[in-house]
C-alpha cells in the first residue's frame, strides 16, 4: 500500500446534483433519493442503523411530545447519501459498513485529533504491520517539536486490500499547549501529517460574571436607530448603547447576528440566514465615523450629505425598516470614501488586516465582486468548472480586482468600528461586553455554501423535526458541514469574527455531526461535539431563521 494510499482513502464523491427533497419522519420519499434510487423493497433496518451510527448520523430524536420517535429509513437512506455513503439496498449498505470498517485502517493518521488540555490521549498510527513507527507534534508558530511516546498496545493487524496494516498507539504528552498543533507520524520513509487541536477544559469567557450576578440588554441592532442613523440601527449607535447601560450596570449587550448577507441589494432580511458567518454586514456602518471623510473633496463630501439625507427620514417611520434603501446609499457613500486616499498609517493598518484575515477574506470578497452582478442561481455557483480555486475562478480574481479591493476594504471598516463598540462597552465597566447571536448556518446560495463547498454537504438542508408551532417541520435552507471533510480541514475555517465578548447560539444540539467541533471564538474555547440530526425535506414550511 502506497503512502497515499494509507493517508488518503478513497471515497464515493458527493452527489452533484442541486439539494432535494428529503422526506421527514415517518413520510414515504416520492422520487429519487439523493445519489440514488429508493427501491421498493425494504433494507434490513438493523444493518441501516449500523451504517447510520458509523457515520454519526441520529437515528431517533425526542419528539414535541416527550416520546422517543424513529427516524424514517427513506430519510436515513437520503441523509447518508448526502454525506456520500450509498444504503439504498442491502448490498450497498453491507458495502459501505464494510468500507467504514476499514477507512481508519487505510490512513496513517486520523484526520484530526482533538483532546483537552491536561488530560491523557491516545493517537493510533497504522503502518504495514512489524514496521518501527514514531510520532512527534510540531507546535504552533514554531514553538518546537516533542515526542508522543509509543505504547505497549497490541491490536489485531487487519487486512487492508492484500496489505496486513497493524496500528502503533501513542500517548500524547500531557501538558501540551493550547493551540493548532501539528502531528507528524513516520514509517519506513513514509510521512503523514494531522492537526491536533488542544482545546482547554474550560470556556473563561464569562469568568467575571460568577463573581457576582450580572445583567445586560437584549437588542436587534437594526432596530437601535438615533438621529445620525441612516435609517438602520449601525454600530456606533451599539457603542452608544454599550456606553449607556454600562454606565448604569450592565454587563453585557446581546445583538441579532451581524453576519454579511448580499453585496448588494436587494439583501435577506432575516439575520439568521446570511450569506456567512466569518465576515460583518456593511449594512450597519457608521459613515460618518470613517475619518477618510475628512479628506473627501467637496463636490464628493456634498454627494455624500445628499445620499444621507435621502433615507435620514426614515429614521422617523417606526412602521418598517427599509433595508434595500438605507443599503443602497450607503454603498455609494462607502463608494465615495473608499476612493478616498488614506494616510499611510491608515493603509498600513488595511494591509495588516487583509494579510492577518487571508484567503478567508480574498474569497469571500472574490464571491462578492462576483455576486454584484450574478444571480444566486447561476450555474456558476454549483458547476465544478466554476469552484474556487480554478482557473477560470482565478481568472475572475484578476479581472475584479478594484471590486475585490472594495468589500476587502468594507470588511476592515466593520472590524474597526465593531471593535470600537467592544472597547466602548468595556470602558463603560461592562464585564463581558458585546454578545453576538451567531446564525446556526448560511444560506445554500451563500458566499460560504460557495467558499466552503468542500467542507459542506450541499445536497442536503438543515432544519427541525415537528413540533407544536409547526406540526410539519421547519426546513432553514442551509447546507450542514460534511463531518469528514471538515475534520480532514483540521477543523479551521479561515478567518473567523472577531471582537465580541461572547457568541450566543441557539439550537446547540444543531446539524453538527458528533465529531465536528464548533468554531465560537479565536482565544482557545474547547471546540465542541455535535452529533448528525435527521433533516428536514427541501421545500417545505421554510422559517426565516431559528
Amino acid at each position: 500500500m502506497t503512502a497515499s494510499d494509507q493517508q488518503h482513502a478513497p471515497r464515493p464523491a458527493m452527489p452533484a446534483d442541486p439539494p432535494g427533497f428529503v422526506p421527514a419522519a415517518g413520510e414515504s420519499a416520492p422520487g429519487s433519493a439523493a445519489g440514488g434510487p429508493v427501491t421498493g423493497a425494504r433494507v434490513d433496518p438493523h444493518l441501516l442503523q449500523q451504517l447510520a451510527d458509523a457515520h454519526g448520523v441520529g437515528t431517533s430524536f425526542q419528539g414535541w411530545d416527550g416520546l422517543p420517535h424513529s427516524v424514517a429509513e427513506e430519510t436515513l437512506i437520503k441523509v447518508l447519501a448526502a454525506l456520500g455513503v450509498q444504503a439504498h439496498t442491502n448490498q450497498h449498505i453491507q458495502e459501505a459498513l464494510a468500507e467504514a470498517a476499514l477507512a481508519p485502517w487505510r490512513r496513517m493518521l486520523p484526520p484530526a485529533v482533538v483532546i483537552q488540555q491536561g488530560e491523557p490521549a491516545q493517537v493510533p498510527v497504522h503502518v504495514r504491520e512489524g514496521a518501527a513507527a514514531s510520532l512527534a507534534i510540531t507546535l504552533e508558530g514554531g514553538a518546537g517539536t516533542r515526542e508522543a511516546e509509543q505504547q505497549d498496545v497490541w491490536v489485531q493487524p487487519v487486512d487492508v486490500d492484500g496489505v496486513s496494516v497493524g496500528r502503533a498507539t501513542f500517548a500524547l504528552p500531557q501538558d501540551l499547549p493550547l493551540g493548532w498543533h501539528t502531528l507528524v507520524a513516520e514509517s519506513e520513509g513514509t510521512t503523514a501529517s494531522a492537526t491536533l487541536v488542544v482545546a482547554p477544559a474550560r470556556l473563561e469567557t464569562a469568568k467575571e460574571l460568577e463573581k457576582r450576578r450580572g445583567w445586560g440588554l437584549a437588542t436587534q441592532l437594526y432596530s437601535v436607530r438615533s438621529k445620525r442613523s441612516w435609517g438602520i440601527g449601525d454600530f456606533s449607535d451599539l457603542a452608544d448603547l454599550a456606553a449607556l447601560s454600562g454606565a448604569r450596570g450592565a454587563d453585557y449587550v446581546l445583538v441579532n447576528p451581524l453576519h454579511a448577507a448580499e453585496p448588494v441589494p436587494p439583501v435577506q432580511p432575516s439575520p439568521y440566514s446570511p450569506s456567512t458567518r466569518r465576515f460583518f454586514n456593511p449594512l450597519y456602518i457608521r459613515i460618518e465615523a470613517i475619518p477618510e471623510l475628512a479628506y473627501l473633496k467637496p463636490r464628493k463630501r456634498a454627494q455624500l450629505e445628499k445620499l444621507h439625507e435621502e433615507v435620514a427620514g426614515l429614521n422617523k417611520d417606526g412602521g418598517r425598516l427599509d433595508r434595500n434603501s438605507v443599503y443602497a446609499a450607503k454603498l455609494q457613500a462607502l463608494e465615495l470614501l473608499y476612493h478616498t486616499r488614506r494616510s499611510p498609517a491608515r493603509q498600513a493598518a488595511f494591509d495588516e488586516f487583509c494579510r492577518i484575515s487571508g484567503s478567508g477574506l480574498d474569497d469571500f470578497a472574490l464571491w462578492s465582486a462576483i455576486r454584484e452582478d450574478l444571480a444566486p442561481d447561476a450555474p456558476l455557483w454549483t458547476d465544478p468548472a466554476t469552484a474556487l480555486g480554478t482557473p477560470e475562478a482565478e481568472a475572475l480574481r484578476e479581472k475584479l480586482g478594484d471590486r475585490i479591493g472594495f468589500h476587502r476594504w468594507l470588511q476592515w471598516i466593520c472590524d474597526e468600528q465593531l471593535e470600537n463598540a467592544q472597547q466602548a462597552a468595556l470602558r463603560s465597566g461592562m464585564r463581558l461586553g458585546v454578545v453576538h447571536d451567531l446564525a446556526v448556518g448560511v444560506d445554500h446560495s451563500s458566499a460560504d455554501a460557495w467558499t466552503l463547498r468542500n467542507v459542506l454537504a450541499p445536497a442536503t438542508s438543515v432544519g427541525a423535526p415537528p413540533d407544536m408551532y409547526n406540526q410539519q417541520g421547519q426546513d432553514w435552507g442551509q447546507p450542514p458541514w460534511h463531518p469528514v471533510r471538515l475534520a480532514e480541514a483540521g477543523y479551521q475555517l479561515p478567518q473567523y469574527a472577531r471582537h465580541r465578548a461572547a457568541a450566543r447560539r441557539r439550537h446547540p444540539g444543531g446539524p453538527h455531526s458528533r465529531t465536528v467541533p464548533a468554531l465560537v471564538d479565536s482565544g482557545g474555547q474547547r471546540p465542541r461535539r455535535r452529533r448528525l440530526r435527521p433533516l428536514r425535506p427541501r421545500g417545505t414550511d421554510r422559517h426565516p431563521g431559528p
